[in-house]
């Protein structure tokens, strides 16, 4: 029987239904998007999404939660990420205590192992929560997985081929209502062929200038049209330079919202400067910035 996560999901009838269900809830797709997640929601299969930073990848796997009515978890990857932080592991302070109790109960050593190995001693971590979850199929979201090792990735294939987690201790933990997975990467390093072949994939592009304000204008809804106009034709012209870092959506979003916090409803060249530091995030990169002309930069986009 499809949990109530599986059964809304199967319910989408098409794109359009995707593409206006993000919309309500402040996410601005495109068709090539809302068709990979309309894919991903017909066929369970897990979503692999990459692009630069700051592009909504980990935004996706939120809003898709939010659509479905279900619950989000989310493993936040890293270099030396392992089974303790990722999966499981023991509390072992709460099991000498348990150890310390049973002393003089005449207990068996046998029978204090299996007590201190039991359940409530386990310290679920987010892949073995998306696996235990009991009432209905959660979105598991595995964000920025190029920064793990090899090592976990392996591991990580396991669990995406049947869904389930073995515990020594306790046995094998199947998925009773197995999540919808999606998998964030900023393309730090090349994963590898054995995960992207189980993965649906979607290759996030920077936006167009329209698409930029329409995600602008649904996020900040209380910005000028004309500031709106501006900082996102000036995004769009910072993005054509040669920098070591383009500015993602998110740092259009925060750059936006930080303007309006100063009053400000159009650009002007000392605005930008005090400013800049909400879109380049080097030195080098505001050098080229500078460089190439505020005032020139802000009279090509009126």
């Amino acid at each position: 029987m499809a949990t109530p996560t599986l059964a809304k999901a199967r319910a989408v009838q098409d794109i359009p239904a995707v593409v206006r269900g993000f919309e309500q809830l402040g996410y601005i797709t495109d068709p090539s998007l809302a068709t990979v997640v309309f894919l991903t929601l017909k066929l369970g299969k897990p979503l692999l999404l990459e692009g630069h930073a700051g592009l909504g990848k980990t935004e996706v796997a939120k809003v898709l939660a939010a659509f479905l009515g279900t619950r989000l978890i989310r493993l936040q990857c890293y270099e030396g990420l392992d089974v303790n932080s990722a999966v499981y592991e023991w509390n072992y302070q709460k099991q000498l205590l348990a150890i310390k109790i049973e002393e003089n109960t005449g207990q068996s050593i046998i029978e204090k192992e299996k007590h201190i190995f039991g359940r409530e001693f386990l310290m679920e971590r987010p892949l073995l929560q998306a696996v235990q979850e009991v009432e209905i199929s959660p979105v598991l979201l595995v964000d920025e997985v190029d920064r793990a090792d090899e090592a976990f990735e392996a591991f990580l294939l396991e669990l995406l081929s049947d869904f389930q987690i073995t515990v020594p201790e306790l046995g094998t933990i199947k998925a009773k209502h197995p999540p919808l997975v999606v998998l964030t990467s900023n393309r730090s390093r090349e994963l590898s062929d054995a995960l992207k072949r189980r993965c649906l994939y979607h290759w996030i592009e920077y936006p167009t200038l329209e698409k930029e304000r329409k995600i602008v204008a649904a996020r900040l809804p209380g910005i000028a049209d004309e500031l709106e106009r501006q900082v996102v034709g000036f995004v769009q012209s910072v993005r054509g330079l040669n920098l070591i870092k383009s500015p993602g959506v998110a740092e259009t979003l925060d750059w936006a919202q930080a303007l309006m916090a100063l009053g400000k409803t159009r650009l002007d060249s000392a605005v930008v400067e005090e400013t800049l530091g909400c879109l380049s995030k080097s030195m080098d990169d505001t050098a080229r910035i500078k460089a190439a002309g505020i005032e020139k930069m802000i009279a090509e986009v009126g």
